[in-house]
């Protein structure tokens, strides 16, 4: 039997319905029925994923009045030269004040600057639309209130872009061109395999100098880059928002990260398709977050496909603020670093995330799970749970949990990483299965591996201080594990 997404997800609800657990993931693999060594560490088996169901329940995408408001009627014209931002202004405006509703862009495309949503309003790219964003670095001034790789500071303006607003959308089947290349954008972050060449500008120093900010605590109101300054702008970018949704669109050529909300509640981000291969695209990163769901998307991403974060060191412990209770389901990864990734940047905390029935893999994905952290970064990540999960082909490791990442440990702020629970997973090929390290006085901490089966693997895992690993039905090529290797404890 082949192994595609659509017969191992078939295979899995089959085998889980009513309570059961699925026995094994390959041909001839029975359905079982749940056991207590289905229990993830602590929670005595449902109570784990039980909190995914409220999620569930809870976050729900906002809802619009019937009001439409085509951008064509504000001055935008679909001619791919047009400078069309004062119109998005004033028909987002015009809709804001209505009470809310519809900004319909209709087939066309239509050349702008940055655009900022305003509470009640659903930006629709309809069938056959693109919003080409300007690559005149001005045309995103004023600067705004922003996270730069999760430092707080003022910068240009991501191209679609909300403060503080509540019950946003970004919908409909066209897509957001941000016109990122090694023409425009993607040379500042000062790689030649990025268009960069030598005496042009780049990021490093502007970098450099927001580390600086934030940890000597410079207020934010003093961080201010955009004009004469080199830090990418984000793509789609939430600060602060409540009820936002992001359904149906294509992106693509983004600067830097791409969907980003900050400190926003009630997130939900569904059948979108990222496709954007640049420095740091990053797909979906829901930072300092509570209540975030992430459905049926596919991931072509330059970077980690979902990166689930919560600030940066020195900033990271002044906002101090978790990423909390995110859902990942029904998506599929393919490019580049981890399918779902969690930190680097994870000082103020992450805890509850829930990924069931995705596919990852492709000839170009290093890692599935990528847990990654160090003790400059601290924090704590816990209560990751995974299940019913097919990958195809990785680069590295299945799952890899260190923390090493960066800068090692050479910090003062050990960070926590514990209850890790991974279920029905089958991985054709991958380097190793496992990459798993904590630190001698740090140990990771409760680990369990239940039912996965890793067919074509190049080397063994490497496995060093960690307080609590448990196998239970594991296969690697083909053979039973039934104790897990600890190699390198110190």
């Amino acid at each position: 039997m082949t192994w595609s997404r659509r017969n191992f997800l078939a295979t899995s609800v089959a085998a889980t319905a009513g309570g059961a657990a699925l026995g094994g993931i390959g041909p001839a693999s029975p359905a079982r029925a749940a056991t207590a060594a289905d229990a993830p560490p602590g929670t005595g088996g449902a109570p784990g994923w039980r909190r995914a169901a409220e999620i569930t329940r809870r976050v729900r995408p906002p809802r619009f009045p019937a009001r439409r408001f085509a951008v064509t009627d504000f001055g935008a014209a679909g001619d791919g030269t047009t400078d069309c931002t004062e119109a998005f202004r004033r028909a987002i405006g015009a809709c804001h004040a209505a009470g809310g509703g519809h900004v319909d862009v209709p087939a066309g495309t239509f050349l702008t600057g940055a655009i900022h949503l305003l509470s009640g309003v659903d930006l629709h790219v309809g069938d056959g639309a693109t919003i080409l964003f300007s690559t005149d670095p001005a045309a995103y001034l004023p600067a705004v209130y922003t996270r730069f790789s999760s430092i707080e500071c003022y910068n240009y303006s991501p191209f679609i872009y909300a403060y503080d607003q509540e019950n946003i959308a970004v919908t409909g089947s066209g897509t957001l061109d941000g016109q990122g290349g090694t023409e425009h954008w993607w040379p500042w972050v000062g790689n030649a395999a990025y268009g960069w060449k030598p005496g042009d500008p780049e990021e490093s120093a502007d970098w450099a100098a927001l580390q600086d900010m934030a940890d000597r605590g410079v207020p934010v109101e003093q961080r201010v880059f955009g004009a004469g300054h080199y830090l990418r702008p984000n793509f789609v970018q939430f600060y602060r928002c409540r009820s936002v949704l992001v359904e149906g669109v294509t992106l693509h050529r983004s600067p830097m990260w791409q969907i980003h909300p900050v400190l926003s509640e009630n997130v939900t981000v569904r059948d979108v398709h990222v496709d954007s291969r640049g420095p740091n695209n990053d797909g979906c990163d829901p930072e300092s977050c509570s209540g975030v769901v992430i459905q049926r998307c596919v991931f072509d991403a330059g970077d980690d496909s979902i990166a689930i974060k919560a600030g940066r060191g020195a900033d990271g412990r002044r906002v101090n603020v978790p990423c909390e209770d995110v859902l990942i389901e029904d998506c599929d990864m393919r490019i580049r670093y981890g399918a779902v990734a969690i930190g680097s940047d994870t000082t103020g905390g992450i805890r509850n995330v829930f990924v069931r029935r995705c596919t990852m893999g492709s000839p170009n994905l290093y890692f599935g799970l990528y847990i990654k952290t160090n003790s400059v970064r601290g924090g704590f990540v816990e209560n990751v749970y995974l299940r019913d999960i097919h990958i195809s082909s990785l680069l590295k490791e299945t799952i890899s949990i260190d923390l090493y990442h960066g800068e090692g440990d050479t910090g003062a702020y050990p960070p926590l990483v514990r209850n890790i629970d991974i279920r029905n997973l089958y991985c054709d090929t991958s380097r190793a299965p496992l990459f798993i390290r904590g630190y001698p006085d740090d140990p990771l901490h409760d680990i369990s591996l239940v039912n996965c089966t890793f067919t074509n693997v190049q080397r063994d895992s490497t496995i060093a201080n960690i307080d609590g690993l448990t196998f239970d039905r594991v296969t690697v090529g083909g053979q039973p594990v039934t104790t897990p290797p600890v190699i390198g404890n110190t």
